[in-house]
């Protein structure tokens, strides 16, 4: 039987998020919180809350809290290789198909999960199940990622990261050819207005700044290389899809899905090739590299020669 917790909304808690508050509250992962919000275990003032709710001043909580199992054991991540280790950090370089961190609805491998597996430390600043993460890459997209091991380098990182001061470049291959070869797109990224599981330039979005260059051009589509200067959720994704030129493979923002499966994609031509930053602790530039995986080197070998 759930045990029921009932007790006046904390003021420290006020204002918050469901799933945020409860996780302080219980002591659970941001991810299993948002799973009792799910299941209807949590009221205010006798209504039911959704994980995204926020938790009024002055109410009346209720969450039924059910027996807690212990967490399952961390898995190992095959094919996630370190690019770059030291006390403070560790720099993957993320296979497609593994997400960050865990999330709601997400039952596959992360690299939180990974490391842990593998023996690694791991800063605990941050959301339970966020714990080290820094920044984030898309399920869909490999590449490299930095991982604070140290609660010093989480806190310099996640200041540089707001700051715009690491280096993060990525190669993608593009449907056409980009005019001008080389320039910058900037227009806000925010939710689609008809698809919750898609992002889109929209009017009230998040400033997104994307500086990009053509490395070759060839038929039917371009290798480009991308600074982003902000950090949207698919950013890179939705700017070149805005501007007709999506990246192979991905169909979910308008790529042709015929030459996917003729290149043997099952996702977006995307990869973190280059990843840099000063050292939170020596201030020592740090710059990591990573080569492409081979499905993506596959399809540019197809593309090059004309094959597809």
């Amino acid at each position: 039987m759930p045990e029921e917790r009932a007790l006046p909304v904390p003021d420290g808690l006020a204002g918050e998020r469901v799933d945020v508050a409860l996780s302080r509250l219980l002591g659970v992962s941001r991810t299993r919180a948002a799973e009792l919000a799910a299941d209807g275990a949590v009221r205010l003032d006798g209504v039911v809350l959704a994980k995204s709710d926020r938790l009024l001043p002055g109410g009346w909580l209720q969450v039924e809290v059910p027996d807690l199992a212990p967490p399952p054991p961390p898995q190992a991540v095959p094919g996630m290789a370190i690019a770059y280790e030291d006390d403070d950090v560790v720099v993957v370089d993320k296979p497609v198909g593994v997400a960050a961190h865990p999330s709601p609805g997400w039952t596959g491998p992360t690299v939180v999960d990974g490391l842990r597996a593998a023996g690694y430390r791991i800063a605990t600043s941050g959301a339970a199940e966020r714990q080290g993460i820094v920044h984030r890459l898309d399920v869909g997209t490999s590449g490299l990622m930095v991982v604070a091991k140290s609660e010093l380098a989480y806190s310099v990182l996640k200041r540089a990261f707001k700051e715009r001061t690491v280096e993060k470049v990525y190669h993608a291959l593009v449907q056409g050819h980009m005019d001008p070869s080389a320039g910058t797109i900037d227009a806000p990224v925010g939710r689609h207005p008809g698809h919750d599981y898609k992002f889109a330039v929209v009017a009230d979005g998040k400033p997104a700044v994307t500086h990009y260059a053509t490395l070759e051009a060839m038929a039917g589509a371009s290798l480009l290389e991308i600074h982003l200067e902000t950090g949207r959720t698919h950013q890179i994704r939705v700017h070149t899809s805005a501007v007709r030129h999506p990246c192979v493979g991905d169909v979910t923002y308008g790529a042709d899905p015929t030459l996917a499966a003729r290149l043997g994609l099952t996702r977006q031509w995307l990869h973190a090739v280059r990843l840099a930053f000063a050292h939170p602790s020596t201030g020592r530039w740090v710059e990591v590299r990573s080569d492409y995986p081979d499905d993506l080197a596959h399809a540019l070998h197809v593309m090059r020669e004309g094959r597809a």
